[in-house]
């Protein structure tokens, strides 16, 4: 690829991982004030102060480890850098996907009308559980991150021996820990709160889906704040699903080592992971009744600070 191009990509990569920092940094922001000002919060204010905090870490990690890596491709694998960035990147990334699957599971027993009473029962239990589901994230992420660890360190020591036993080289070495360690432990690991997320949102959307008809059918037009709301509604949803579902199919393909630093579609694949990072936040932001108006004073005040 050219170089310019490489650059460019580069260059869209840092902006992207800028907005994604601003966008959860803003929603900590305002909800740390809360938190502090009223001392709690919502059990929905709780997972997006997680999901936004987690978010934010991760891609200040992932964005200096990528620019340290491109800059050190020789010897990453010498030092102890590569298990330091392992290490904060597997529990933020893990912390993260967690976060997303307890919002989207909250949005869905909060908003779907289902009347089955293990959904029922789930509704008025989960909102009191969030605490608990967040502290269990964050232990199930120390988990992962230790198993994450261990296949970073045999990656290290093997650079360090060069020659794995029975006459296997380091590439080979490296080759056979990628497809037979880190790919299948990915998958697992992700596809758990994956699944859970795939479930709440499609029941979800399923709910809205069914809801909007119904009040189409009753004569509400398309024109109807209740009709308008619950259509806005889904396209965030969906939005959401696709964002979340790009991110881990990304990952995944990642885990694999389709896309090393080499390969000239590095730098875009990167764009792909952040994405939903970067983007959902923003998404966030505008479904919600208090960071939207936090957000529309902030854009008042830096335009009256930028025309004085």
């Amino acid at each position: 690829m050219h170089p310019a191009v490489v650059a460019l990509l580069m260059l869209l990569f840092v902006l992207l991982c800028f907005l994604g920092i601003l966008a959860n940094g803003f929603i900590v922001l305002v909800l740390g004030r809360e938190w502090r000002r009223r001392g709690r919060l919502l059990p929905s204010d709780m997972v997006l102060i997680s999901l936004g905090a987690s978010r934010f870490c991760l891609q200040w990690v992932g964005m200096v480890h990528d620019l340290y890596y491109y800059l050190h491709l020789e010897t990453y694998d010498r030092g102890f850098v590569r298990q330091l960035f392992g290490l904060h990147w597997d529990f933020l990334n893990s912390a993260t996907f967690w976060f997303g699957t307890w919002l989207s599971v909250l949005f869905c027993v909060k908003i779907a009308t289902f009347t089955h009473p293990t959904f029922l029962w789930l509704k008025w239990r989960f909102p009191g559980s969030v605490p608990w589901l967040l502290l269990g994230s964050l232990l199930m992420s120390s988990i992962v991150t230790l198993l994450f660890f261990w296949g970073n360190r045999s990656v290290h020591q093997g650079f360090l021996l060069r020659n794995i036993a029975g006459n296997m080289t380091y590439r080979e070495w490296n080759q056979k820990l990628e497809i037979h360690y880190f790919l299948p432990l990915k998958v697992v690991t992700l596809s758990i709160p994956y699944f859970v997320f795939l479930v709440s949102m499609m029941l979800l959307i399923n709910s809205l889906r069914r809801h909007r008809r119904t009040m189409q059918s009753n004569a509400h037009g398309l024109q109807d704040p209740s009709t308008q709301a619950h259509t806005k509604a889904l396209r965030s949803l969906v939005s959401f699903l696709v964002l979340y579902a790009l991110s881990f199919v990304s990952l995944l393909i990642t885990a694999s080592g389709c896309f090393s630093l080499r390969s000239d579609w590095y730098w875009l694949w990167q764009i792909l992971i952040f994405l939903c990072t970067s983007v959902h936040p923003f998404i966030l932001i505008f479904s919600n009744l208090r960071l939207r108006g936090e957000f529309r004073q902030l854009l008042l005040w830096a335009q009256g600070f930028w025309v004085a």
